[in-house]
């Protein structure tokens, strides 16, 4: 099965502001659900609640500390470990993990994929990516996009795949 974690960074590492994402990349939400469609989307507890809901088409997984917590139509997980060990024994091939920043912080030593839109500007934020060593990545698609009405900044989706696999 192969680990990926999915993820949108503006230039100066921010992920989110306020349990939000801070721009509107109508693009980004497409390749989104492309990629993790018919997939498990692993994601933490905070994550989720900013989503609001399960996403359609996909076997969502959420990750949290809270015994108690209940996701209608999502599986609720204690660990990261957990998560990817029940992804595995459904057959998955390839596994998203949507963040937050303490997931993406947990799963980068195991990713073998990153699949990565930089959002071409800085933006204020309280959520940071992980840095990571872009030399143990090799890419495998770069493609440049305009800000347009869609598209509050102008944007690179970047396929990572790390150079061990």
């Amino acid at each position: 099965m192969i680990i990926s974690m999915i993820v949108a960074v503006s230039e100066n590492g921010v992920i989110g502001k306020d349990g939000d994402i801070p721009w509107r990349l109508s693009a980004d939400l497409q390749r989104f659900k492309h990629l993790t469609m018919d997939h498990h989307l692993v994601m933490g507890r905070k994550t989720y609640e900013s989503i609001g809901k399960p996403l359609p088409g996909r076997k969502m997984v959420i990750v949290t500390r809270q015994e108690d917590y209940s996701a209608p139509g999502c599986e609720v997980v204690h660990s990261l470990e957990e998560a990817l060990s029940l992804a595995e024994k459904a057959g998955e091939t390839e596994v998203f993990i949507a963040g937050g920043a303490s997931i993406y912080a947990e799963a980068f030593p195991l990713a073998q994929r990153l699949y990565y839109t930089q959002v071409h500007d800085e933006v204020d934020g309280d959520t940071l990516f992980p840095t990571f060593a872009e030399e143990d990545w090799q890419m495998i698609e770069n493609v440049e996009y305009p800000a347009d009405l869609r598209n509050d900044y102008s944007f690179t989706f970047t396929s990572l795949k790390r150079n061990s696999e």
